[in-house]
């Protein structure tokens, strides 16, 4: 008999030339996903969000202790105070805070300490990571692998948003204290990154990249 904490897996078996299938059709759809500085104002449901953020909290984690939370932004008033103190760590950040040679590989990039973005999109999307969690009778629980655990579930959060047809830009100015205070965050929580989602711009601009081929990425023993 199965144990009672264990249920049977619910999986849908495909034949080869379907997996194959399935492999080329998403390696096309993430070939299209780029990171975007300029967004449009036009609005994304909120049923959106919480379908991407659904997603993103499949993600598998160290013993199953979930170590995020996703807190959405669409206010008008929050954004601008979050533009307002995240671009006060970026002026600190590119007039002192970055050694040289990271300024200069930044440089093919066009950032800047101005952040427009994070008012213009109508949604951001603060992840954090739990450090600890409480159980049902709110003693301290510890989490394992929080950042690790986090960066998956933040990946298929990015994933998610991308296969919804939206545009998405991962920022992280240093320090990112300044979130967990204006989004009242309780101390066991620390800023991740921010995730700008929404529509890019109709003029919208990116760098032209390389990307590193199969040979350069990965080996096959």
């Amino acid at each position: 008999m199965p144990d009672a904490g264990f249920e049977r897996l619910d999986w849908i078996s495909l034949d080869d030339a379907e997996i194959e299938q399935r492999a080329k059709d998403f390696r096309e759809l993430a070939a299209r996903r780029r990171t975007v500085r300029h967004f449009s104002d036009r609005p994304v449901s909120r049923s959106v969000v919480e379908d991407v953020i659904l997603a993103a909290g499949t993600a598998p984690s160290g013993a199953h202790r979930q170590p995020w939370h996703f807190v959405a932004v669409s206010d008008p008033a929050t954004k601008a105070r979050i533009r307002e103190a995240a671009e006060t760590e970026e002026r600190e950040f590119y007039g002192h805070r970055a050694p040289a040679d990271w300024l200069e590989a930044l440089a093919p990039l066009g950032t800047n300490d101005q952040k427009p973005f994070l008012e213009i999109a109508p949604w951001l999307i603060v992840v954090f990571a739990e450090s600890y969690g409480a159980d049902e009778s709110s003693e301290r629980v510890k989490n394992y692998y929080v950042q690790e655990s986090v960066g998956i579930a933040t990946g298929m959060l990015i994933t998610a948003a991308h296969a919804a047809g939206l545009a998405t830009l991962t920022h992280t100015p240093s320090p990112m204290r300044f979130l967990s205070d204006l989004l009242e965050r309780p101390e066991r929580e620390r800023p991740f990154l921010i995730l700008v989602v929404g529509h890019p711009a109709d003029d919208a601009q990116i760098p032209v990249l390389h990307r590193k081929g199969l040979a350069e990425i990965a080996t096959f023993v």
